[in-house]
């Protein structure tokens, strides 16, 4: 048993001695460098011309926000948080910045063609008080839209024939030329977003 007792004593020893050198052999390791982050070249191809409809029933294009950057975003009316929350945070951006929060343009887009008419979008952004350009269109314009904007929505049934939709929540903010410049996350703080807007209207 003596024996026995040694064999178990001497293996549980080499044990403990290999995981300390592998424990020295690791705290030795030159320290880990994080790669260089390296933008995404996509970005360069957001946004583009399109044609689309006002919340006065008239044609809209993209031609028609040159001159003035704008924030984009883009959801639908039947939308229960993100889109008023998103909509509610730049009206309040706008009137924190003060002087110059109005040097740049709200863009709203709707992901619900079939249910966001011009009136429709025209009441719903008279809600929050801020002017907000709400823009609407036939499918085939919408997906186009989208496609510029690489934005992902996709309806899900809430049974008996209703919906809502699954949607991409960045606000992308596009310089005076409708180039992508920045883009607003919902978890940026608001002087982060103040700052990043300022640089936007300062060009």
């Amino acid at each position: 048993m003596s024996g026995e007792r040694n064999r178990g004593l001497r293996r549980g020893l080499i044990l403990c001695a290999a995981l300390l050198a592998g424990l020295l052999g690791y705290l030795c390791l030159p320290p880990y460098e994080q790669p260089e982050t390296v933008l995404d070249e996509s970005i360069a191809s957001i946004g583009g011309p399109f044609e689309l409809l006002g919340t006065d029933g008239d044609a809209f294009g993209s031609a028609e926000l040159r001159g003035r950057p704008f924030a984009i975003f883009f959801g639908f009316t039947h939308c229960p948080d993100v889109c008023p929350t998103t909509l509610s945070r730049l009206a309040s951006l706008r009137q924190e910045m003060g002087e110059g929060g109005d040097a740049f343009d709200i863009v709203f887009v709707t992901v619900d063609p079939a249910r966001d008419t011009p009136g429709d979008m025209a009441r719903y952004l008279s809600l929050f008080h801020t002017p907000i350009i709400g823009l609407t269109g036939s499918e085939a314009q919408i997906e186009a839209v989208k496609e510029e904007f690489g934005i992902y929505a996709e309806q899900v049934p809430l049974g008996n024939g209703a919906y809502t939709v699954d949607h991409t929540a960045t606000v992308f903010l596009m310089d005076e030329e409708g180039n992508f410049f920045s883009a607003l996350d919902v978890h940026d703080r608001n002087e982060d977003a103040i700052a990043r807007l300022r640089r936007l209207i300062d060009g």
